[in-house]
């Protein structure tokens, strides 16, 4: 899982990608990187958030009107600098490539475009692969002339055709933003759609039309874009340095977004696949309040409380429903990261304690509901259960969001192994004992699918529900 952005103006771009970045945080912790194109590739890179990384002397060396970034939250290759996004090749002509997603088939990949298509890999990371995989097929396209010798609509065919040959090796899940010296802005997304990107417009000064891609749509507004779309599942969107757009939909087939974006991911003021992720979140506690219901009759908590922050939207909603207090009774410190993507157990442990502290009068002497988005490996949901329990609740009913997950995510979520996921070898009532809660509830996969695609022209066939035990979409498509 990471943040991408991807930016063509009529102006200097560096500040509005550096912006973009801060906004897209929530998608990495891990590094940051930016690279600018005028006559060459202007790059800067580096490990920590992005604040750390990119100093006033950086961005006044990242020249250009076109640029991506990256936030990189790895779920493949290493965690060195050499892994750190965005990548580039000089051949053909210079092109710069950042990616979200991961690829199931990446070895088998990786061996083609070394052996066969003699292409030099500096790291093991898929994103690299797959640059070096779309430029070798697009310089067979164009041939070896200079780029400024072929029309844009004939540049826009190559482009269209190294995406379908890509689309059509891989097994995982792509949403990338690039840019070619001299050409101009690319975006695209695989076929399924499984990793967001959207697309926004603005109009600049002088009246010409400037073009931003994202994983989401959270730094539109303060940068005066207007969201217009998601880039459409299989499609490729080419912008020109002139500010002409080309798209086609290269690849057809089922669109099945990753359900786990609107579950944790996903900030609540995003637009993904044109379903609003907050109301999404709202639906979900609406239906934790019904499934509570039948389950447990007229048994209420005296308050309900999130685990800060995403759980808030589902916590206030299930409120609602059951006619219970709302109080926001575990403050967070926003200055801690999320713990779901730190790099061990322990230090997710120990940041819980550092980033969530208990508000007593809140908690003392009371049947406490904590509503968290999702039980992965239940680390901090036990933390988050004994602290409560230290702070004086009688009783303390834990309710997950979430269906248990119970399968690795091959498609950029980084949850590699069965033995790091509670769900896969213990059964609910072990989990509860585990948690040490009095009552464990778990949403059901059909009141989280509904939650999510009740509302919105979002045309989803199916969200993507592997880790939640559903099937791999490489292994529905008998791949």
């Amino acid at each position: 899982m990471c943040g991408i952005v991807g930016i063509i103006a009529a102006r200097p771009v560096v500040t509005d990608i550096y912006d973009s970045l801060v906004q897209l945080q929530h998608r990495g912790q891990d590094a940051a990187g930016i690279i600018t194109c005028n006559e060459g590739l202007h790059i800067k890179k580096g490990t920590g958030l992005v604040r750390d990384i990119f100093q006033a002397r950086h961005m006044e060396r990242l020249q250009g009107h076109m640029g991506i970034g990256h936030t990189r939250y790895p779920t493949s290759g290493g965690k060195s600098g050499d892994e750190v996004q965005p990548f580039w090749t000089s051949v053909p002509n210079g092109i710069a490539f950042a990616h979200n997603g991961n690829i199931v088939n990446y070895l088998q990949l990786r061996d083609e475009v070394i052996t066969k298509r003699k292409r030099y890999l500096n790291t093991y990371s898929d994103s690299e692969m797959l640059m070096q995989l779309f430029a070798d097929v697009l310089q067979r396209c164009i041939g070896h002339n200079p780029t400024h010798l072929i029309s844009d609509s004939t540049f826009f065919d190559g482009l269209c055709i190294a995406a379908s040959e890509l689309f059509s090796l891989i097994k995982g899940s792509v949403s990338a933003v690039s840019v070619i010296k001299g050409r101009g802005l690319i975006a695209f997304r695989d076929p399924h759609g499984i990793r967001p990107l959207v697309m926004g417009e603005r109009t600049s000064s002088d009246g010409k039309k400037e073009y931003i891609f994202a994983s989401e749509d959270t730094m539109f507004y303060m940068l005066g874009y207007t969201l217009i779309r998601d880039v459409a599942p299989g499609e490729l969107i080419y912008v020109t340095e002139a500010g002409e757009l080309f798209s086609k939909i290269v690849q057809h087939r089922a669109f099945t977004p990753c359900i786990f974006e609107y579950v944790y991911f996903a900030r609540p003021d995003t637009m993904m696949n044109n379903i609003n992720i907050y109301r999404s979140r709202l639906r979900m506690g609406e239906n934790l309040g019904h499934l509570w219901q039948k389950r447990y009759g007229e048994l209420r908590p005296d308050v309900i409380i999130p685990a800060p922050s995403t759980a808030n939207t589902m916590a206030l909603s299930m409120a609602r429903v059951l006619g219970v207090n709302y109080s926001e009774g575990l403050y967070k410190n926003t200055f801690i990261g999320r713990t779901f993507i730190m790099a061990d157990q322990k230090q997710r442990r120990q940041s819980v304690r550092y980033k969530l502290v208990p508000q007593l009068l809140e908690i003392k002497g009371k049947d406490v509901m904590i509503v968290d988005d999702s039980i992965v490996r239940g680390t901090t949901s036990k933390e988050i259960v004994k602290m409560v329990k230290e702070f004086g609740a009688k009783k303390v009913y834990f309710v997950s969001a979430c269906p248990p997950v119970c399968k690795p995510c091959y498609y950029g979520v980084d949850i590699p192994t069965h033995e790091e996921l509670i769900a896969s070898s213990k059964t609910e009532e072990e989990i509860r004992a585990y948690l040490e809660a009095d009552i464990l509830l778990y949403q059901q996969l059909e009141g989280l699918v509904e939650a999510v695609t009740r509302k919105g022209d979002h045309h989803i066939d199916t969200p993507c529900t592997a880790c939640l035990g559903g099937t791999y979409i490489h292994e529905q498509e008998g791949q």
